[in-house]
């Protein structure tokens, strides 16, 4: 665990969090290795987990039916991948592929939210921290809109 711990305040995400709410966190963490092509995360699917990743890419992808992929945003080391859990019905809004070897931190979503509904102060820490991802991804999400649909 106190090695989780200490991969947890590593993360640039989580920098300048409170030693009492690393110590919480790395209950819910554990490690994953993901090869390239390798889903993390299927839309549609239940969201019990989200990564920090740690190294490598991976890229976010919304799937048309008969369609190619349309990648949103690719993630590198340092960003986080996942934020559906947070919101109910907790299932993920996108794909997400590596496309090279990743390493990441998995952080059990139930465990957290359920730490985050006991400690107020970690889930406002969290909101704070996952707010500003929402809106990054919401307008990468609307600028490959208007590329897509913009041309005429």
């Amino acid at each position: 665990m106190e090695g989780l711990e200490h991969l947890l305040r590593e993360h640039p995400f989580f920098a300048g969090l409170a030693p009492a709410h690393s110590r919480l966190m790395a209950g819910c963490a554990r490690n994953h290795r993901f090869n390239a092509g390798h889903y993390l995360l299927r839309e549609g699917e239940s969201a019990n987990e989200f990564f920090l990743i740690r190294h490598g890419k991976v890229a976010l992808e919304i799937v048309a039916p008969g369609q190619t992929p349309i990648v949103i945003a690719t993630l590198g080391a340092g960003e986080i991948v996942g934020t559906s859990w947070l919101i109910p019905p907790y299932r993920w809004t996108f794909d997400v592929r590596a496309v090279e070897l990743t390493r990441a931190i998995g952080m059990d979503a139930r465990c957290l939210r359920d730490k985050c509904e006991a400690d107020h102060d970690l889930g406002y820490e969290l909101m704070k921290r996952f707010l500003p991802i929402f809106v990054k991804r919401l307008e990468a999400t609307r600028l490959q809109l208007l590329d897509v649909y913009g041309k005429r």
